[in-house]
């Protein structure tokens, strides 16, 4: 798959230097600008690194692997910091969020784990060592 990302990089960039030569060669004559040779030169050189640029940086993102956030805290750790009764307050990262416990009432400073999410509420269950 990454071979086919990059053959398709390298087709659409030299397709994108193409028309930006062409613009220059015969768009910007009718309208009475000419550009010398360097100037083309540089204008592609400067266009060959923007595009390795996001194209390293596009592969890097597909490459990164998800972190666990808002959309997903199921598995994540934390301590209650409201004690539940069944519900409180749970610390996960550092925010606190409304949570209900599963099993019971649960003490302040235990270390809990995130077994499902309804919504903004987390239900936990204790974390033993």
């Amino acid at each position: 798959m990454k071979n086919g990302r990059l053959i398709i990089a390298i087709l659409t960039s030299l397709l994108d230097e193409a028309l930006i030569i062409a613009a220059i060669l015969w768009g910007l004559p009718r309208l009475g600008i000419s550009i010398p040779l360097y100037g083309i030169i540089l204008v592609c050189v400067g266009f060959v690194i923007y595009a390795v640029l996001i194209y390293t940086m596009g592969s890097r993102a597909l490459i990164k692997q998800p972190v666990k956030g808002f959309t997903d805290l199921i598995g994540m750790e934390g301590r209650v910091a409201v004690r539940l009764v069944p519900e409180g307050t749970v610390r996960i990262a550092g925010e606190l969020w409304d949570a209900r416990s599963d099993n019971g009432d649960i003490e302040a400073g235990t270390r809990v784990e995130v077994i499902n999410q309804k919504g903004f509420k987390l239900i936990v269950c204790r974390r033993f060592p």
